[in-house]
């Protein structure tokens, strides 16, 4: 299955997209782990720590420390 995932900055605690960086991957593993760690190194913020909230059928992740938001969901 592949996914979407767009890293943007946040004002105010919301997404801002006053830049954006988007990809799609495709994990080897459907587990929510395996997502989120490809879903981190398509956007270079491998090993990051944060705050991960699930909706179900996608994520968004919010690194401590940095005002950005990464958000995660199915295309197929």
């Amino acid at each position: 299955m592949r996914y979407q995932v767009e890293l943007t900055d946040t004002f105010g605690g919301e997404a801002n997209y006053a830049w954006v960086r988007r990809a799609e991957i495709e994990p080897k593993r459907g587990s929510r782990r395996s997502i989120m760690r490809a879903a981190k190194a398509a956007m270079g913020i491998t090993g990051a720590r944060g705050q991960l909230s699930d909706f179900g059928d996608s994520w968004d992740f919010r690194p401590s420390g940095a005002c950005l938001v990464m958000f995660v969901y199915p295309l197929d």
